[in-house]
């Protein structure tokens, strides 16, 4: 029977410092990975942590140099943060999931993202958030259909969507069309009502779900951290409580039955073996994209082309007639671009 056992992590991050959260997770990685977890999982924007002011405050009041540190501390894949995670990966030889705030290497857009890096340090996998939700959509850019990829592990296909993206069911579906079996949500949803949703999602794949959250109390915003006293003003503690991120983490079975969680109020990595021949299993009475689906009668078309910001033009024409219009030349171009 094939077996995976993965550790769902939810933890604190160090608002605003890459490197800090880098570390931690450094060492959450390692502790899971002795307990003999071969899919580790962290929460939604783990690095550099949540913008917490888009909730705290007025959209766009006086959080320039909030943004800016953002800015700063966003991850690069291409750059030392982006190493990082990927040695992590490779040390412990384990499937490293985990959601980051990432920008271009010259780029000032913020994308939310999860990162899936192999045992050997590959990025075989990266999903940026298709639509930032309410007052994220000022510090958040939009992904597109490229990123919207299943990855298989070996182990298992794993994939998923991020937060309120688990809400979007043609979504949901292209990922189904691509044999996922074990469903990762980063997220920062809290409530009961998240994990219904949870569940639910569970049974209408007949798949695992692990929904993972961060967990942040008050007194952990360093003290330092610019303005911290209008970042969490007494009013909104008054009203909301101290807890600015609860928790909510769950794994969740093919049946919707909750195998570990919620967890609330407190750091922990729950680990879960999953036997993914409860899957095949569980399909055998519904597979919506199997046998209990009917294309005859409903067609889903998914654009998975990048959307860059620019989409140059003429480049090859101009150098084939340079080259005198040759389709060996003008093959070989296309191949240096690919």
């Amino acid at each position: 029977m094939t077996m995976i056992r993965i550790a769902a992590v939810q933890a604190s991050y160090v608002l605003m410092d890459r490197d800090a959260t880098i570390g931690k997770v450094a060492a959450l990685t390692a502790a899971a990975a002795a307990q003999g977890a071969q899919l580790i999982v962290f929460p939604e924007a783990f690095v550099p942590g949540t913008p917490i002011w888009i909730d705290t405050q007025p959209v766009w009041k006086d959080d320039e140099d909030w943004f800016a540190l953002l800015a700063d501390n966003a991850v690069v894949i291409q750059g030392r943060a982006g190493e990082q995670l990927a040695a992590i990966a490779a040390e412990h030889q384990v499937w490293l999931v985990i959601g980051v705030q990432e920008r271009e290497p010259h780029g000032s857009t913020i994308y939310n993202t999860v990162l899936y890096f192999s045992p050997s340090g590959e990025l075989a996998g990266r999903h940026r958030k298709l639509v930032p939700t309410g007052s994220e959509r000022t510090v958040w850019g939009m992904g597109d259909g490229s990123t919207l990829r299943v990855v298989d592990t070996g182990l298992a296909r794993v994939g998923g969507l991020i937060c309120w993206e688990n809400y979007m069911p043609l979504a949901r579906f292209h990922l189904y069309a691509q044999g996922v079996q074990v469903w990762l949500a980063p997220t920062l949803a809290s409530g009961d009502g998240w994990i219904a949703t949870m569940r639910h999602i569970a049974r209408e794949n007949r798949m695992f779900v692990v929904g993972v959250n961060p967990v942040l109390h008050a007194d952990q915003v360093p003290a330092g951290f610019p303005g911290r006293d209008r970042l969490i003003p007494a009013g909104y503690l008054d009203e909301n409580g101290p807890w600015l991120e609860e928790g909510n983490t769950v794994v969740v079975a093919p049946s919707g039955i909750v195998l570990a969680g919620p967890v609330r109020r407190r750091e922990e990595a729950l680990i879960a073996d999953l036997a993914l021949r409860e899957v095949t299993v569980a399909r055998r009475h519904l597979d919506p994209v199997g046998h209990y689906n009917r294309p005859d009668i409903f067609r889903l078309e998914v654009n998975t082309s990048p959307r860059p910001a620019v989409t140059e033009s003429g480049t090859v024409a101009a150098i084939s007639q340079l080259n005198g219009g040759s389709d060996e030349h003008h093959a070989s171009d296309e191949q240096a671009r690919a």
